[in-house]
């Protein structure tokens, strides 16, 4: 298990048996997440867009749902609408 030093700016150097087990590219950023009395290290994807596409294809759609939510209040707010707006022209009784 590979032991590392703390600089006086808090900066620590990855080793690289540690970088090549995980992946970690230079530049590449990485999280570190606390758990219990100790930190864990998780690289970060380089391109999140292409790590996270498709990690929702079982089940439904989230865009179909949020579209058919987007219907519904779109149903609402024209009923609201219509019951504030006036009819444009003169009323049948002044004609």
């Amino acid at each position: 298990m590979p032991t590392v030093t703390v600089s006086s700016k808090g900066q620590i150097v990855v080793p690289k048996e540690v970088r090549d087990a995980l992946n970690i590219k230079p530049k590449q950023k990485v999280m570190l997440k606390i758990v219990k009395n100790h930190a864990e290290i998780t690289p970060l994807p380089t391109n999140p867009v292409k790590a996270f596409c498709g990690i929702f294809e079982k089940g439904r759609s989230l865009t179909e749902a949020l579209l058919r939510d987007r219907r519904e209040e779109t149903k609402i707010e024209e009923k609201k609408t219509t019951r504030l707006v006036r009819p444009s022209g003169v009323s049948k009784k002044r004609r």
